[in-house]
């Protein structure tokens, strides 16, 4: 009895189990939050329900006949080899049933690739291992990097709710209005996708891939790359931010008035001190990932820059402004150029020279860069300053 109720109890507390855990062994698609994504929801519940209606039938005959026509009761199977009317029905029938799936399938298909007189157009561009987002039209243009800090990757800190789906620069986009999207890639393929959105499409080096979405609901959806694209590929989130009209509008300005801001910054006259803090923010947040923060890298595919001829040899530093801007072909090594401003580039160069004990005293200023993009040669500014080496000494 006691090993009765013992059991009575296990059982009650599996089940109990099971109910509190249902939500998690949730495995259906979810309805997101365009009208393009319920309609794909609806396809998908009506044509699974079809499906199941014929796996009822289909079965429940077979497993009929199967049994009232056992072979121990005497039954004799029926003879009616190469009869046209059987062939007729079981042909006409299953055409008849793709036919009535096809008529709502192609509808939503027509939909989903509709991309006609969009209020917003976006290009999207895909780089290992970062999102690119211009605002055609619009004169902005930032890039989206995975923001999760790299103690948590590394298991030295606690990993929040959005570990590895969360960026430093969310797209966003107004409620109520139709984006488009251009999707495309600067190296190898890569796939932006969204599952709230219900968008999915593939980045391909020289090509243009289309998408939209309408977003009802203000509100932040996530999404990752879905390509396998390189090392760091789970290292790719993408995080949309719907807003309401008025505040994407504003959010807008305040975008244009950054670039502005951003463009002006290369005629400033800068300071070492101001290039190394601003090369230290460049350099975690684009570089460490390969060269690692404390310049080490990993060698062979990532070279360490810490103590390396390039970043420490006087002589060296327009090769150094070269591999930066241009990359290095067969490499891992990507081109910056059109990925950081000049400003950026000319301080993450600084920072690489002087940390970790590099201490060059050398700096490279955002005009050099500039002049470097025109003449296609890196020609040092007669008016830049150098680190004192009381500061050098101290790095």
């Amino acid at each position: 009895m006691m090993q009765q109720a013992k059991t009575l109890t296990l059982l009650l507390a599996g089940l109990a189990v099971a109910g509190s855990g249902h939500a998690a062994w949730e495995v259906n698609m979810t309805e997101g939050v365009t009208a393009v994504s319920r309609n794909i929801y609806g396809l998908h519940m009506t044509i699974m329900t079809i499906c199941a209606v014929i796996g009822v039938i289909v079965f429940g005959v077979m497993f009929y006949s199967i049994y009232k026509h056992r072979k121990s009761k005497g039954a004799v199977p029926q003879q009616f080899h190469e009869s046209t009317l059987v062939e007729i029905v079981w042909t006409s029938i299953p055409f008849l049933i793709l036919v009535l799936m096809a008529i709502p399938a192609t509808k939503t298909l027509v939909e989903i690739y509709n991309t006609d007189e969009a209020d917003v157009d976006i290009k999207i561009t895909g780089y290992q291992w970062k999102w690119q987002y211009e605002y055609l039209g619009e004169d902005v243009s930032f890039f989206s990097n995975l923001s999760t800090p790299i103690e948590q990757i590394h298991n030295v800190r606690n990993k929040n709710p959005n570990y590895l789906l969360e960026v430093d620069e969310p797209l966003v986009l107004p409620v109520g209005k139709k984006v488009r999207f251009l999707v495309t890639a600067a190296d190898v393929i890569h796939s932006w996708w969204v599952p709230a959105l219900a968008v999915k499409r593939d980045a391909i080096p020289g090509f243009i891939n289309e998408a939209w979405t309408n977003i009802d609901v203000p509100g932040t959806y996530r999404g990752q790359c879905a390509e396998l694209c390189g090392k760091n590929h789970a290292y790719m989130p993408i995080v949309v931010e719907a807003k309401s009209e008025e505040e994407f509008d504003q959010w807008l300005k305040e975008k244009k008035a950054e670039a502005s801001r951003e463009r002006e910054l290369n005629d400033k006259v800068w300071s070492m001190d101001e290039l190394m803090v601003r090369g230290e923010q460049v350099y975690n947040k684009v570089c460490a990932v390969c060269h690692q923060p404390n310049g080490a890298g990993m060698p062979p595919i990532f070279p360490a820059l810490k103590g390396s001829p390039m970043a420490t040899e006087a002589d060296q530093i327009g090769a150094h402004v070269d591999i930066v801007m241009n990359g290095k072909k067969g490499s891992a090594m990507q081109s910056f150029a059109g990925q950081l401003s000049e400003v950026d580039i000319a301080a993450v160069i600084t920072y690489e020279r002087n940390a970790w004990g590099n201490n060059t005293g050398e700096m490279v200023t955002p005009k050099e860069i500039v002049d470097y993009k025109k003449t296609g040669k890196y020609e040092e500014d007669p008016a830049r300053q150098t680190m004192p080496e009381n500061q050098q000494a101290s790095l």
